[in-house]
């Protein structure tokens, strides 16, 4: 039996994971390095990573550490050697791992993306926002680079209009708990392929500015909506958040923002290039209403612009 360091913090983390005690006959988790508690909400209530609740909801007996930092951290080192781990198996943990931890065993990463593309923080919003055909998660190994090590196994998702974020990261989590089980599986016989670096791209760490949009392209504004619609959501200069909205077309030309129908459940408004539907709108420190009663509200009628 193999015995595993498991490290993560999302929801994606945590499906790996559970895949990983499912074949307890083979693999057995010795420890959980985790993000620590934060505040969340207005409140600041003190909240767990989702898989320190996972955890906790299961009631597993397994150790779990939640270092502020694995860098000069000689506790974290040595909590880890002591497991004495065959493997380090890592998925949206948070931190970069020290070239002294990377000694201790193996570490294999599941990197939600097909690398070298989109190394780094937010790969499946990234992926998401550039409309690719697909997306996927890379099993890897780590080295003290930003997702720079060889590749052990790819499996791909196709990408479709109505894949939005949160369905992307619970399909891409199943993809990436097969494959953890698939590259462990064969370890010993897979032949390790160099990234070629002169390929590869970066994404960034999503903040909440991000999700602001304005009318000027309908597909750009679409894919931003499909990428952020569950943090940080899109939303106008004004605060107002666009909710419940569809690509209705990419070609006609109008007003940015102009209001072009109002129907029974939904406004269609103009982009420079396009248009789009909006079933919801919510006005900063509001409840979401119907756009429709929305408009009504704010006396906006055809031909106005929604600001």
């Amino acid at each position: 039996m193999k015995k595993i360091v498991f490290m993560g913090t999302p929801s994606y983390a945590s499906k790996i994971l559970e895949e990983l005690l499912k074949n307890r006959d083979k693999y057995e988790v010795v420890g959980i390095f985790t993000q620590e508690d934060k505040p969340v909400g207005r409140k600041q209530i003190l909240t767990p990573p989702h898989i320190k609740q996972f955890c906790i909801d299961n009631s597993l007996n397994i150790p779990i550490f939640q270092p502020k930092k694995l860098k000069d951290n000689l506790v974290a080192y040595i909590s880890i050697k002591e497991l004495e781990p065959d493997f380090i198996i890592v998925a949206a943990y948070g931190q970069i791992l020290p070239k002294e931890i990377l000694a201790i065993a193996p570490c294999i990463n599941l990197h939600a993306s097909i690398l070298p593309e989109y190394r780094g923080a937010s790969p499946i919003q990234e992926g998401i926002l550039n409309d690719d055909k697909y997306l996927g998660v890379t099993s890897m190994f780590m080295e003290e680079g930003l997702d720079c090590g060889d590749i052990l196994g790819f499996s791909y998702l196709k990408n479709k209009k109505d894949l939005y974020v949160s369905e992307a990261f619970e399909k891409l989590s199943i993809i990436a708990a097969n494959l953890t089980i698939t590259t462990l599986e064969n370890y010993d016989n897979v032949k390790p392929i160099k990234q070629n670096s002169s390929e590869a791209s970066y994404c960034k760490k999503i903040k909440k500015d991000d999700g602001e949009v304005d009318f000027t392209c309908a597909k750009n504004l679409f894919l931003k909506y499909k990428a952020y619609n569950f943090w940080p959501q899109i939303f106008l200069s004004s605060g107002l958040k666009l909710k419940e909205i569809d690509l209705l077309e990419e070609d006609s030309q109008n007003n940015e923002g102009e209001i072009l129908e109002i129907n029974g459940d939904n406004i269609v408004v103009g982009c420079k290039k396009g248009s789009i539907k909006i079933k919801t709108l919510q006005a900063p420190s509001k409840n979401a209403i119907s756009s429709v009663d929305y408009i009504k509200g704010q006396r906006l009628k055809i031909k106005d612009i929604l600001k």
